[in-house]
């Protein structure tokens, strides 16, 4: 069996910067899934994140999704990519990243000045629940929110050619 090279692995990461990203378009029947990719660092240049904090804006930032009355009903998925450098965010309806800007800075910034216990980070809700880092979730989210989000260009809307 010969392989094709997935959608995501064409991207050249070596120019891709932080940004909001449309990753795919799927279309079943009627329905239209786009699949954005919120990249936080620059790939293959600075830091990964690690998994604690990771998982921490993986939990405040689902859990801010299915929370907001404007969004929450075409909220598929939100988590982390696997090579820790973002997020993968799942919408129901054929949307651009101009279109998200405002709801992922506000999950961002709920992210940031979030207080208290972290949602779902017990030993009954989460099948991980000690890999949690709320001080770097929170410091990650400001740098996101203060060095991509804040002042957002088209070139951090589109991926690189």
């Amino acid at each position: 069996m010969e392989l094709q090279k997935i959608a995501s692995f064409t991207v050249n990461h070596l120019k891709l910067e932080p940004g909001i990203y449309v990753s795919r378009v799927d279309h079943f029947g009627d329905v239209t899934l786009t699949t954005f990719d919120l990249r936080m660092t620059a790939p293959n240049r600075e830091p990964v994140m690690n998994t604690a904090e990771l998982h921490t804006i993986e939990h405040l930032g689902a859990t801010f999704l299915r929370n907001n009355k404007m969004w929450q009903d075409r909220v598929v998925y939100f988590g982390p990519m696997g090579c820790r450098t973002g997020n993968y965010m799942i919408l129901e309806g054929d949307l651009t990243s101009k279109d998200v800007v405002p709801l992922v800075t506000e999950m961002f910034e709920f992210i940031r000045d979030f207080e208290g216990e972290i949602p779902g980070a017990a030993a009954k809700d989460c099948g991980n629940y000690l890999d949690q880092n709320l001080g770097m979730a929170k410091w990650l989210a400001k740098r996101y929110l203060d060095h991509t989000l804040y002042n957002i260009t088209e070139d951090h809307l589109v991926y690189p050619q």
